[in-house]
Formats: structure tokens, C-alpha cells, sequence
């Protein structure tokens, strides 16, 4: 059955066939191996294949399976047309002949161009365009033209970007400086109404009218060229009205507070005397931790006063509470040891009138007792 199928087919195409028409030449790939040389113009040829003249080879091959598809006559589509299909086939030789011509001038003209171009040795062919590009030497150059013209119009962008945004930044830190600069004027300019204001308002009051050198001139304090008379003259006349500064008051009462703490431990340690007993010892022990105590607030004084002073060479330490303790230890050996070479002292001196003086100096003894 299959056998009669395929005869069938057979005859019947050998039937649609004109007899002046010689068969059909086999194609394989580009190559045409019969001898067959095509009737047709090639533009006729490209407008049957639906094609550009400047078409590659795969759009040819596409073209030609899509029409082979429609008109073949056994397809078995509505579109079968045994002519149409002869018409395809021969365009389809003519273009595709066509097609190889122009590619096969095209690569001679290439060959041509790098015959008068000096060749690079083989290892250093692609060092050439910076690595750019693909192909043959042309093809490259042509990619690395289109690489430097694409490269340059960032590079410009990206210079006005930033030049913009630099210009952005300069106005935007010109204005803060300008914020800044009014508010500190507006701040100075308040503060000299404020003080003006007090001053009217005292002087309205007569709190000025106790000044002892109320309507007269004031005296030139420095004739040194160096200092600003203004600026000397205020500082003269507060420190004459009895104003310091903060920093120079809290200096004196840490000195004051201080040389009191020393003077109280000092005198406690005498009143205690010697030798220590245990009670005594017991005694001493709580003047030493309320000693401790007070030196604690002292050294947060200082920190504070650490804080305003205007120079670093005016700043003090903190004071250690065991070295004033063993500080006033010691000063009390030292009072005893005095106290002792006086009270000897004064031994030998009364031996010494007795010696001289006699029984004179026992009556006079006796007499002052008895007035006593």
C-alpha cells in the first residue's frame, strides 16, 4: 500500500512538469551543482522572495522556507501553486547567488584596505583600540571611534554635573554663613538695647548718683600704646566698683576653704593630744572621714572652677585627703616637739633664778599664790 502511494505521487508530479522544462538542479548550502543559469532579474527576484537588497543570507533562507511552506504543492495548504513554487525557487538561486557575489567583493575590498595598512605582529593585534571592539582590524576601528565619541559625551556630562553641583554647594554654604552672620548681629544688636535700656533705666532711678566721680572726666589709666584705652578704662573702673570675675571669686574661696579645713584638723588633732588611746583613736577616725568628706566637695568645687577659667595655667588638681591628714599629723609633731623645747626652756630658766635668787624668789612665789 505504501509502495502505491509513493508511485502515485511520483507520477503525478512528473505530470505537472512542462516538457521543455529541464529537471530541477540540487542546492547544497550555496553551491549550485547543475548548470542551470536563471531567466530573471534580480530585483524581480528579491520582490518574489518579499526582500531587501541588502538582506543577509539567513533572512534569504528564512524567505524562501516561509514561501516553499505556502506554495509546494505538497503542502497540502489552500495556497498550493505548482508555478508560484517554480517562481520561488528560481528567485530564490538568483539572490542567493546574488548574496554570496556582494559578500565575496565585500571581503576582497577588505583585503585590499589591509594590504596598505601596517600590520601589527600577531601577539600584539588586539593590544590595538584599547581592547575595544570585535571583528576584523576595520570593523574594529570603526567600533572604537564610535567607543571615543560615546566616551567623550559622558566625560562632558559628567563634568557639567559636577560643576553644577559644586555651584549648588557654594550657594548653599553661602547662604548658612549668611544665616549665621545676621543671627549673631541680631543677637549682638538685642544684647546692646538690653544693656542701654538698664543703664537709662538705672541712671533714671539715681543708682549712679552715689559714684564718687559722678560728672567728672575720666582718668587716663595706661598711656601704654599696646592696649585699647576703651577696653582698660571698663576693666579699671569695675575692678574700682568692687566687680571680679566669676573664675577669680571661686579661686579665692577654694584657697580660703582649704587653709580652714588644714587650720580645723590641725587644732582637732591637739585637742585629742597623746598618746592615743583607743577611745581617742575611735575619735580621730571620725574627724578623718569628715575630713575626707569636705575635701570631696572641695575637688567638685574645683572642677567647676576648672570649667570658667580663661587660662590653662590657672587651673588647679584636686587635693588628696590621706596627704593633708598625714600633712597635719606631721604639723602636730612638730607643734609638740616645739611646745616641749619651750616648756624645758622655761624649766631651765626657773632653776636658774632659783639658783640666784634664793629664798627672794620662793617669798615672791609665795605672795603672788596668796594675792591670787
Amino acid at each position: 500500500m505504501l509502495a502505491n502511494n509513493m508511485v502515485h505521487r511520483f507520477m503525478v508530479r512528473r505530470a505537472m512538469i512542462p516538457r521543455n522544462l529541464k529537471p530541477f538542479p540540487y542546492i547544497c548550502g550555496n553551491r549550485m551543482l547543475s548548470g542551470y543559469k536563471p531567466k530573471r532579474n534580480v530585483k524581480e527576484s528579491y520582490k518574489i522572495l518579499e526582500l531587501e537588497e541588502d538582506c543577509s543570507l539567513d533572512d534569504v533562507r528564512n524567505s524562501y522556507r516561509s514561501l516553499a511552506k505556502k506554495y509546494h504543492p505538497d503542502s497540502g495548504s489552500a495556497t498550493a501553486d505548482s508555478e508560484a513554487f517554480m517562481k520561488v525557487e528560481e528567485a530564490y538561486r538568483v539572490v542567493l547567488s546574488d548574496v554570496a557575489n556582494k559578500k565575496k567583493s565585500n571581503e576582497n575590498n577588505e583585503e585590499e584596505e589591509d594590504q596598505f595598512k601596517p600590520k601589527a605582529p600577531q601577539h600584539r593585534h588586539y593590544l590595538s583600540f584599547e581592547g575595544v571592539g570585535f571583528g576584523t582590524p576595520s570593523q574594529r576601528e570603526k567600533q572604537y571611534m564610535q567607543f571615543r565619541v560615546d566616551r567623550a559625551t559622558e566625560q562632558v556630562l559628567e563634568y557639567r554635573k559636577q560643576r553644577h553641583e559644586s555651584q549648588y554647594a557654594v550657594a548653599d554654604l553661602m547662604k548658612a554663613k549668611d544665616v549665621r552672620e545676621s543671627k549673631k548681629v541680631k543677637i549682638t544688636q538685642a544684647v546692646e538695647r538690653l544693656v542701654e535700656d538698664l543703664i537709662q533705666e538705672s541712671m533714671a532711678k539715681g543708682d549712679f548718683d552715689n559714684l564718687s566721680g559722678k560728672g567728672k572726666p575720666l582718668q587716663k589709666f595706661s598711656d601704654c600704646p599696646h592696649i585699647d584705652p576703651m577696653t582698660h578704662n571698663l576693666n579699671r573702673i569695675l575692678i574700682d566698683n568692687g566687680y571680679q570675675p566669676e573664675w577669680i571669686l571661686m579661686q579665692k574661696e577654694i584657697r580660703e576653704t582649704i587653709e580652714r579645713l588644714r587650720k580645723n584638723i590641725v587644732a582637732s588633732r591637739s585637742n585629742l593630744g597623746g598618746p592615743m588611746t583607743p577611745y581617742r583613736q575611735k575619735q580621730w577616725n571620725r574627724i578623718c572621714e569628715q575630713f575626707t568628706e569636705d575635701i570631696r566637695k572641695l575637688n567638685k568645687r574645683i572642677d567647676s572652677f576648672n570649667l570658667v577659667v580663661p587660662l590653662l595655667t590657672r587651673q588647679m588638681v584636686h587635693f588628696s585627703a590621706e596627704k593633708e591628714i598625714d600633712r597635719a599629723q606631721k604639723t602636730y609633731e612638730a607643734l609638740m616637739e616645739n611646745r616641749e623645747a619651750s616648756d624645758s626652756e622655761t624649766k631651765k630658766n626657773e632653776e636658774e633664778n632659783v639658783k640666784r635668787f634664793g629664798w627672794k624668789s620662793s617669798l615672791f612665789k609665795w605672795l603672788n599664790l596668796t594675792l591670787k
